[in-house]
């Protein structure tokens, strides 16, 4: 695998264009398969009037690389993109992507499931939503912690 290109950016982003540019380099890589997956905010108890994703700088990044390489070392990767915002998002926005690629579909499958796994329980990302009641940070959920254990 390629070093994995890790973006942490407050800008939101189009997940056409970032697949687009991201095809081609898996092609050049020899990959015969390419998985995406993005993740958009979400109004699941209605009135949600913005999200707030804080982060630090540099350990955030760290711990993403982290993932990525250990997901190239389970499965045999080309290119891999892990792109996540921070800062103030409406519902319905972009907030993260996923990209892996491989020359084999089931690797690429996996690899992008185990990344959005850790991604949602590991990474160092605190999440806040506003709505017409006030504001409130989102706990995480022991779902999310159960969908771990098939990785270990």
């Amino acid at each position: 695998m390629a070093s994995p290109d890790i973006r942490v950016q407050e800008a939101a982003f189009d997940p056409g264009a970032e697949l687009s540019a991201f095809t081609p380099l898996a092609a050049q890589a020899g990959a015969g398969a390419v998985v995406s997956f993005t993740g958009l905010v979400r109004d699941l108890a209605g009135g949600l009037s913005r999200m707030e994703i804080e982060h630090y700088p540099g350990m955030t990044e760290k711990a993403l690389r982290k993932i990525a390489e250990e997901a190239a070392a389970r499965w045999e990767l080309g290119p891999v993109l892990i792109l996540h915002r921070y800062g103030a998002m409406a519902p319905e926005e972009p907030i993260m992507m996923v990209a892996t690629a491989s020359p084999h579909r089931r690797a690429a499958f996996e690899a992008a499931d185990f990344l959005m796994d850790f991604l949602k329980s590991r990474a160092p990302f605190w999440k806040k939503e506003s709505t017409d009641a006030g504001e409130s940070w989102v706990e995480a959920k022991p779902e999310d912690e159960d969908a771990l254990s098939r990785w270990r």
